[in-house]
């Protein structure tokens, strides 16, 4: 069961990371001078993205509504989040490897296809979209009621029995 100082250190990390994706986001462009540090920059943002996944993931594992067996209800409630969260780490993994092979030898010179153009404006929208559903999902998951037997619970789990 997650208590309360427990998620007050998940919520913590979770922000943290999204923080740092953030700030990559927002000023990755600004360090193309230099792509080795730009690499290692989009190399941790991926994987704070995919550790961002995991721990929504075990916050998700760690319900009560999980072991009780209602795996259904939960994926329901959440599908939006995990559809995002996948479209963009693919999207995120695609841009920078478009941006990194256009810049690495050229870094200084302004490189822009169109369809890079068109894939950076695309991820930046749907992470604007990840960070509303992360942030939402991670409080909604700090509700002691899915860490607990209760009416709606009992009610849900009589439906799908049914």
């Amino acid at each position: 069961m997650l208590q309360t100082g427990n998620y007050s250190l998940v919520l913590l990390i979770q922000t943290t990371l999204l923080a740092y994706d953030l700030f990559v986001n927002a000023f990755s462009e600004l360090l193309r001078g230099t792509p080795v540090v730009q690499l290692v920059l989009f190399i941790m943002q991926d994987i704070a993205i995919l550790f961002n996944m995991i721990i929504i993931l075990l916050m998700m594992f760690n319900t009560y509504v999980f072991q009780v067996g209602l795996v259904s209800l939960l994926l329901k409630q959440f599908r939006a989040l995990l559809l995002f969260s996948s479209i963009y780490l693919t999207l995120s993994i695609c841009l920078h490897c478009w941006l990194l092979n256009l810049r690495w030898l050229e870094s200084n010179g302004f490189v822009w296809t169109d369809g890079l153009q068109a894939l950076f404006v695309f991820q930046r929208t749907v992470a604007v979209l990840y960070y509303y559903l992360y942030k939402r999902t991670a409080e909604y998951l700090g509700d002691p009621r899915l860490y607990e037997a209760s009416s709606w619970l009992r009610d849900a789990f009589s439906r799908a029995r049914q």
